[in-house]
């Protein structure tokens, strides 16, 4: 089994999203009832009052979302803030009202600022293998991550469940487990990948006293995490 080593990582870049705006004509023909007169200027009083009108109409963007990448469609969901990284090419959605943070071997992490164990986090470390698939099973690499790598030694760990996700292609591994401190539980959610040369690590969680008031929305977050290439 490879052996998983915690790097600082690259800055994060969040771009700006474009849209794009669809047109379509309509025609309106106005006619005016004409007096006599000489041949010509019926023909060029006619002309005149003949005005051909288009309106532009401008697409409603809710049409537009339907046909975007998921990662942009996540911005559509309720109470939830999207995060796209064009260079590490990742994206996911975090809780409404969570603040970024920095903190040194972390590519992204927002948390609560009430409930500092409400939190998500990125990081990335560079990789030889291709495929998650090539570090091992679900299970083998979730108790692995947990023990060595996302809990402090001191802590008592417990990996609840680990499954396999196959999206667009690409192989996720996702897992729940809980960390136990001396004063506190930290009920958490997982998931990685590997692309391009990089092994992704997404965490968030919660105190294990508010886990059932937050399940939903950090099962939201994990299943926000795609690889956006």
């Amino acid at each position: 089994m490879a052996s998983l080593k915690l790097s600082p990582s690259s800055p994060i870049s969040i771009p700006k999203s474009s849209g794009i705006v669809g047109r379509r004509g309509v025609s309106f023909l106005v006619r005016a009832e004409q007096s006599p007169s000489s041949n010509s200027d019926l023909q060029d009083k006619c002309q005149r009052r003949r005005v051909v009108v288009t309106l532009g109409v401008v697409a409603p963007w809710i049409s537009l979302l339907s046909k975007a990448p998921s990662s942009f469609a996540a911005e559509s969901k309720k109470g939830f803030m999207t995060v796209s990284d064009n260079k590490d090419a990742y994206a996911f959605v975090y809780p409404f009202g969570w603040q970024e943070v920095v903190i040194e071997g972390q590519d992204k992490v927002y948390k609560d600022v009430i409930e500092p164990l409400e939190s998500v986090s990125v990081n990335l470390i560079p990789t030889s293998k291709q495929n998650i698939k090539d570090f091992g099973p679900p299970k083998e690499i979730a108790e692995t991550l947990v023990k060595k790598v996302l809990a402090p030694p001191n802590q008592k760990t417990t990996l609840i469940d680990a499954s396999e996700q196959e999206v667009d292609g690409k192989t996720y591994y996702q897992f729940e487990f809980t960390a136990q401190a001396r004063n506190y539980t930290r009920h958490a959610l997982g998931v990685i990948t590997v692309f391009n040369g990089k092994f992704y690590t997404l965490t968030t969680g919660a105190n294990e006293r508010r886990w059932e008031k937050m399940k939903d929305r950090l099962h939201t977050v994990v299943d926000s995490f795609k690889i956006t290439v």
